[in-house]
């Protein structure tokens, strides 16, 4: 047993009365005590339901992300012009609605916008589609590539993917607690602002609660994060809906301090209000190929929304109809189809020659 991480659970799980929210060193602490195995199982199942309980501070989550820099794998810089994009999406997956991120993710790569995903396979406590079946699905097999290999790709492509078995193996026990907890702890939070790159970054995050938007931009700040996109999204992605409104808090390029609320209406821009609802992943996979291929229909209709936002936001286009127009000509013109034919090559032919131990 370790009395040091049970102060620290005495200050998360004392009550509303006598309890004390950690400071960003003690949870930095904690995490890193958590990864490495030195605090009992039981401890560590008793903090991360009562920090669940308690509710995570901005502070917290961001000793919980020095906690994870320290110790956490990294894609080094490429040589680019743009900040790496890193898209924070639930390692949970989802359930409902068809997610379109692989998608964007190849749009901009296609304009030589580097972008960054992380997760890992189908996890609690949704279980639901995780992206790296997606990819699996489109002829993308990142799980078999050491972190050396992925560097490769993501130099050679512009899309990078930490998988975090492979790439993150300290996190595997932390799944296991969530399992049997049955309870998203704060880490599921933390994961989604987790940037596991070295270079300048742009933090894309989704978000549900408004509550955890605020503790992002908190966590943000102090870790100097100034380039930043947060969503209302989709089941907590940073797919914007179609269904509504989208909420989104832009960092200012002036001062971190100047965020500015953008509220997206899909109707202002020609787009029905209704979200693609998910099937199986064969079919999800289908329908992401008709989009590839430049065929109308539903999700591309999502594709156009979400690539057209971020090819504004990343700066590639200066506004929001040049964003769309701009993503529709890449997607119809085969320019996205020939990023994923050439990410699939560059992938098959470092797992080809990687032989695992």
């Amino acid at each position: 047993m370790s009395n040091v991480f049970r102060e620290l659970l005495q200050k998360v799980g004392s009550g509303n009365h006598t309890g004390e929210n950690l400071t960003r060193a003690q949870a930095a602490t904690a995490t890193k005590m958590m990864l490495l195995g030195e605090a009992t199982p039981a401890q560590i199942g008793a903090f991360l339901i009562a920090h669940r309980i308690k509710r995570p501070t901005g502070e917290e989550l961001a000793g919980m992300l020095d906690a994870y820099d320290e110790l956490g794998p990294k894609l080094q810089p490429i040589a680019s012009g743009r900040p790496a994009i890193a898209l924070g999406i639930p390692y949970d997956g989802r359930t409902r609605t068809a997610p379109i991120s692989p998608v964007t993710a190849l749009i901009l790569a296609a304009v030589g916008q580097p972008v960054i995903m992380h997760g890992g396979d189908r996890l609690p406590t949704k279980y639901g589609l995780p992206l790296i079946d997606i990819w699996q699905g489109l002829g993308v097999d990142w799980t078999t590539l050491p972190l050396a290999k992925t560097q490769q790709v993501f130099e050679q492509t512009g899309i990078g993917f930490i998988y975090l078995p492979q790439h993150f193996p300290l996190t595997n026990s932390i799944w296991e607690y969530r399992d049997q907890l049955g309870k998203r702890p704060p880490l599921a939070t933390m994961e989604l602002i987790w940037c596991p790159y070295a270079g300048d970054a742009h933090i894309i995050a989704g978000f549900v609660h408004p509550p955890t938007e605020g503790m992002f931009k908190i966590a943000l700040g102090l870790r100097g994060v100034t380039k930043f996109t947060l969503v209302k999204g989709l089941e907590g992605s940073c797919d914007l809906p179609r269904d509504r409104t989208a909420i989104i808090s832009l960092s200012s390029s002036i001062a971190f301090q100047e965020v500015e609320r953008l509220h997206l209406v899909p109707r202002d821009y020609g787009f029905t209000t209704k979200n693609v609802p998910l099937g199986t992943t064969e079919e999800l996979v289908a329908q992401m190929q008709e989009v590839l291929a430049g065929k109308p229909g539903e999700l591309m209709q999502t594709a156009l929304w979400n690539g057209g936002f971020y090819l504004w936001r990343s700066g590639i286009c200066p506004d929001m109809p040049e964003g769309l127009a701009k993503a529709e000509e890449l997607l119809t013109n085969g320019v996205v189809a020939a990023k994923l034919q050439e990410l699939s090559q560059v992938v098959n032919s470092l797992s080809a020659i990687f032989i695992p131990v």
